[in-house]
């Protein structure tokens, strides 16, 4: 796995999206790590209606960096709805979604990011199982992402190993394509079966993953799983007309 940006053209390429949702015990940490790499030119925080002291952390980073931009929803409206507004404020030529939490590692921002900049994809997912020495997470877990995997495989036809990553980057140009409704944690399927329908070349590179608890702050559980297909059916088979209508289908590459 590549780790570092020297040599590989990446300097001050990546938009950093980051939603915010009551993550005062992680975000100076994670925000640190994101800033750290050479790759970021951009890192949009938007508070998605944090009721503890993630809102004074975001605007002392904002501070110290100008790099950051805060961003705030107001209340507590979803991933999605902060995705949409993090993505509004991108210039970088390629973009990455980054949970505010520590489960995933921003060291993983060059593998990600060179097949884009290398235009052997136009999307890249991280996923978590692709290589499992560098997975820490539970059986149940792992096992309700895997089933989630490949319902997804099945109805967009996109042979991933890891479909609800948060890792998802991708060519900037590509986010008025994608016409991104969903608020809450549908973000993930409706943004899977978006590019499978626009045919945009997708590749999978591994990452580090570190999974937390309930007790630590995780918000998904089990009846997520059950909106995330409703989303990737809705998605796959509703009515989807892009904005920019010269988007050509591409050999999806693994």
């Amino acid at each position: 796995m590549a780790t570092m940006a020297g040599g590989t053209g990446l300097h001050r390429c990546l938009g950093v999206v980051m939603p915010v949702f009551n993550e005062e015990a992680t975000i100076a940490r994670i925000v640190s790590q994101v800033l750290a790499r050479p790759e970021v030119s951009q890192l949009v925080i938007v508070d998605d209606g944090s009721c503890d002291g993630s809102a004074a952390l975001i605007k002392a980073a904002a501070r110290l960096d100008s790099r950051v931009v805060c961003r705030s929803n107001g209340s507590n409206r979803g991933k999605g709805a902060a995705v949409r507004a993090g993505l509004a404020e991108i210039h970088a030529p390629y973009v990455v979604v980054q949970d505010a939490d520590m489960e995933y590692d921003p060291a993983d921002y060059p593998c990600l990011v060179e097949p884009i900049a290398e235009e052997r994809a136009d999307v890249v997912f991280g996923s978590r199982f692709m290589d499992r020495g560098l997975l820490r997470t539970s059986r149940w877990h792992e096992a309700g992402n895997r089933m989630l995997t490949c319902a997804s495989t099945l109805i967009t036809g996109l042979p991933l190993s890891d479909e609800a990553t948060c890792y998802k980057a991708f060519r900037s140009d590509v986010i008025p394509w994608l016409d991104l409704r969903e608020d809450g944690f549908g973000f993930c399927p409706e943004f899977t079966a978006k590019v499978a329908r626009l045919g945009l070349r997708v590749m999978e590179v591994p990452v580090r993953y570190a999974a937390r608890g309930v007790a630590e702050g995780k918000k998904l559980r089990p009846w997520h799983g059950i909106e995330a297909l409703w989303c990737l059916v809705r998605y796959s088979v509703g009515p989807f007309n892009p904005p920019n209508a010269s988007v050509s289908r591409h050999a999806v590459a693994r």
